[in-house]
This record gives C-alpha cells, structure tokens and sequence, in this order.
C-alpha cells in the first residue's frame, strides 16, 4: 500500500469517525471536514462521547485539555 494509499485510508476512517449521533455535531463535523479534511488533532477529540463533545463545540463548556484549544477553536468557527 503507498503512502497515498494510507492517507486516503486515514482520511476515510476520520470521515466514518465524525458521523455522530447528534445531528448538530454531525453537520458541524461535516462542514469542517470540507475545510480540512484531515486534521491530527481532531481524531483524539473525536474519542469523547457525543454529549460532551457537542458542549465543548458549542461553547457550553471550556474546560478541556489545552491541548484541543485549536481545533476547538476552528471547530467553533465553522
């Protein structure tokens, strides 16, 4: 497999990933993939639970790991 190979492999297993069962995080994390279609930091967020996950985005909640202040931020922004 090349190297392109496993991007659009990596690329694909994000896109699956982002399918949520929230409707409005579902169409956030879609429109942010049309942006940026693979972006690192978004995979370990994407490991929260729906819920949670939709408050950070939202802005009902800040208090997560520095470390996702970027695509936090980005997310909010879509």
């Amino acid at each position: 497999m090349s190297r392109a190979d496993t991007g659009g492999a990596e690329q694909r297993r994000l896109q699956w990933k982002c399918r949520r069962g929230l409707l409005e995080l579902d169409l956030v994390l879609t429109r942010y993939l049309a942006r940026a279609p693979y972006d690192v930091e978004l995979v370990e967020l994407l490991d929260l639970p729906d819920n949670e996950l939709w408050d950070i985005v939202s802005g009902r909640r800040d208090d997560y790991e520095a470390r996702f202040a970027g695509v936090v931020a980005r997310l909010r922004a879509v």
